[in-house]
């Protein structure tokens, strides 16, 4: 009996940083006090 074996290699598993970060990290306390944002316009 053949059968379609998929090597675990190949499975894809898509995943976000918001998943990773836990909610009460000093990153995300972090993130949300200051603002960034003037770094895209230094860089752009």
């Amino acid at each position: 009996m053949l059968k379609n074996f998929l090597s675990p290699q190949y499975e894809l598993e898509m995943i976000s940083l918001e998943q990773l970060v836990p909610k009460d990290h000093l990153v995300r306390k972090v993130a949300k006090a200051i603002d960034f944002e003037f770094i895209r316009d230094e860089v752009a």
